[in-house]
């Protein structure tokens, strides 16, 4: 049977804000464990106890269920952006793989592993790296390549993300926060700030 969103039935529940909760924890652990096309609203009412409808009723749509879940997964960055340029690059590898690592259902770990299959998800990668990660960085950079250079640091941070957390690359996967940050640092700063130390042409 397809998914709607046409099970619209305000007042029906009185804990709306707690079931609304609940649903999104359970629908951050699915779509973190069977990607977008494996999860189902079905299986997120079943696994939050509640009518199917109810997610419907707050979410409009399967896409609106996880784009909320994007919204609302814990992704504090701002460490990355406090700090001196010239250490920037391992400031971006260190902070964004200890959050990856301590976080349950990471954004960024979701909407990569979606995106291949899932043109809503890859639409959902592009505006969460542009909005946390890219546009900030060319409001800082003072270059007038910037959006080339902040483009290039996109790649290596979605690289990283592929190889650590999805493909599970090895010595990548199983590598401490510190070896990366020491290993990709340096890669990353050379895309933010490939003339320095270097000479100018």
């Amino acid at each position: 049977m397809a998914e709607h969103d046409d099970h619209r039935r305000p007042g029906r529940w009185r804990s709306g804000a707690e079931s609304k909760q609940r649903v999104l924890q359970v629908a951050r652990e699915l779509f973190d464990r069977n990607g977008y096309n494996g999860t189902t609203v079905r299986a997120v009412a079943a696994a939050a106890a509640v009518d199917p409808a109810m997610v419907f009723y707050f979410f409009g749509t399967k896409q609106g269920l996880f784009s909320a879940v994007i919204d609302s997964a814990p992704h504090t960055i701002e460490s990355i952006f406090a700090g001196d340029l010239d250490t920037l690059g391992e400031r971006i590898v260190r902070t964004l793989v200890r959050n990856l690592d301590a976080s349950d259902g990471a954004p960024l770990v979701m909407l990569t592993r979606s995106a291949p299959t899932d043109p809503r998800s890859e639409e959902l990668l592009r505006e969460f790296i542009g909005r946390e990660i890219t546009d900030r960085l060319v409001a800082l950079l003072d270059s007038p390549d910037t959006a080339r250079q902040a483009g290039m640091v996109s790649v290596q941070v979605l690289g990283l993300a592929v190889a650590r957390y999805i493909v599970r690359v090895e010595p990548i996967a199983s590598a401490s926060v510190d070896e990366l940050a020491t290993t990709f640092g340096p890669l990353v700063q050379q895309c933010l700030t490939p003339a320095r130390g270097k000479g100018e042409p």
